[in-house]
């Protein structure tokens, strides 16, 4: 039986831990909504990328790939949102795709840049608006060639050869990522679906869903309270980055704002998660007297390795119809959908390979093992025991969207969450769920990757 008799202290921690995640909780989502959706700039990148591989695509299927001119396509969507609102570089493509009769290219809005180089872009198209046999120096566009889909434009504004940069070989590359970013997810969902009428019909035909035994730490649920509030949120979410920040502000002042930034995301999510990771052991210890990595006090079950790794892979595709169907409804039902995670438009945008390599590690890595050891490890399991699996799968998802801090994703997160749990329990294996996540992240990643120009 679990003892009832709950000290003071215990209740005043888990009282204080609790007001100040409600506060926490509630200013996050709410800052989520004044970040703008990165789904905005996925679709750009991915016109971009279509436009980049027009000449290496087969004739055949063009069709397929490139529905409407890709570039009119861009202009579009840039037009639909505010000028002020639009970054400088989209302010230029807006400038450069519109035609002769928009009145924004008549406008004074150099002012409008910081960088010199875009300046001098917008006094050449205004030079040209003016004048339309108007012929710049070309050799100066050569500052832009490392934005390739920048210097293709600016090849078709102002009609010069840009085969040196925007070579058949450059093409090529673009090509096979605008097939591997539609044909992954296409096979991941067709594949998924597929799983998911297989168990679906198996469910049905048996009338049983076999659920693995899950074994719980003897843990109250204050103990979950004091977990979840005050170390993952009060100890790891507002303490812990006072020091993560200050440490790689110290140490990161004379290497590049990109990595700058990936060494605060990637010790920002250590010291977020040594508090909470530090109760589980000291939970842990003062149940069994001890603390020892050779027992699995989770249910890691590694063993027998490939069914814990094939449960994982079973799990994540699986849940990638529900998730994106659940998406698509939201993207349906609302408009212009804030609150995406920062994290994604800072890989989207990223281009030194090395940030890169830490925003894996963080992202497929860490983050998914630590997670899971918090929600699928911990809490799973105590509240499936409490209050049945059902609602212990609900109640840990629901908690797991919301300890995200993005509105806008919730709904999404909630379905993978619930994903998670059920491999969990269905596999036995907290392994499993580690795999299906660091999967998930690991796809996001790859794709968010390959959609770089």
């Amino acid at each position: 039986m679990i003892s009832k008799n709950i000290s003071k202290s215990k209740l005043t921690l888990a009282f204080i831990s609790i007001v100040i995640t409600f506060f926490v909780w509630q200013q996050g989502l709410r800052d989520s909504l004044n970040r703008p959706s990165v789904s905005f700039d996925i679709s750009q990148k991915e016109q971009e990328i279509a436009e980049l591989s027009v000449q290496s695509i087969p004739v055949k299927l063009k069709k397929f790939f490139i529905i409407n001119d890709p570039v009119y396509q861009i202009n579009e969507s840039l037009s639909e949102v505010s000028f002020e609102e639009l970054t400088e570089r989209n302010k230029l493509i807006r400038i450069i795709t519109s035609g002769s009769n928009d009145p924004i290219i008549y406008k004074n809005i150099s002012k409008d840049f910081e960088n010199k180089n875009f300046k001098f872009l917008i006094d050449e198209i205004e030079k040209k608006s003016i004048n339309s046999s108007y012929k710049p120096n070309f050799s100066k566009f050569d500052l832009f060639k490392d934005d390739r889909f920048l210097y293709h434009l600016l090849s078709r504004k102002f009609d010069f050869d840009d085969s040196a940069f925007i070579t058949k070989s450059f093409s090529s590359k673009m090509f096979l990522k605008i097939l591997a970013i539609r044909l992954i997810p296409l096979l991941t969902v067709l594949i998924g679906s597929i799983l998911a009428l297989k168990i679906l019909w198996t469910t049905i035909s048996l009338k049983k869903f076999y659920w693995k035994e899950v074994k719980s730490l003897d843990l109250e649920l204050i103990d979950m309270v004091l977990l979840i509030a005050g170390g993952f949120v009060v100890l790891g979410e507002v303490v812990s980055p006072l020091f993560s920040i200050s440490l790689v502000e110290l140490f990161s002042k004379n290497i590049s704002n990109e990595l700058s930034q990936s060494l605060k995301i990637l010790f920002g999510y250590l010291f977020m998660a040594i508090p909470p990771l530090g109760i589980v052991y000291y939970q842990i210890k003062s149940l069994n007297g001890e603390f020892t990595f050779k027992k699995d006090y989770l249910q890691f079950n590694f063993l027998p390795i490939k069914y814990a790794i094939i449960q994982g892979i079973k799990g994540w595709l699986t849940i990638v119809p529900f998730v994106l169907l659940i998406s698509v409804i939201m993207n349906s039902l609302i408009d212009n959908q804030n609150g995406s995670n920062p994290l994604l438009e800072i890989v989207l945008n990223n281009n030194n390979y090395l940030s890169f390599f830490l925003l894996f590690v963080t992202t497929t890595l860490l983050a998914p093992l630590f997670e899971e050891i918090i929600f699928r490890g911990i809490l799973l399991p105590t509240l499936s025991r409490d209050f049945g699996v059902i609602s212990g799968i609900i109640v840990s998802a629901f908690i797991f969207a919301l300890a995200h801090l993005s509105l806008g994703e919730m709904p999404p997160l909630f379905v993978l969450g619930i994903g998670l749990a059920i491999t969990r329990i269905a596999s036995g294996s907290l392994f499993s769920s580690v795999i299906m996540h660091s999967l998930w992240n690991g796809l996001t990643f790859l794709n968010l990757f390959l959609l770089r120009t």
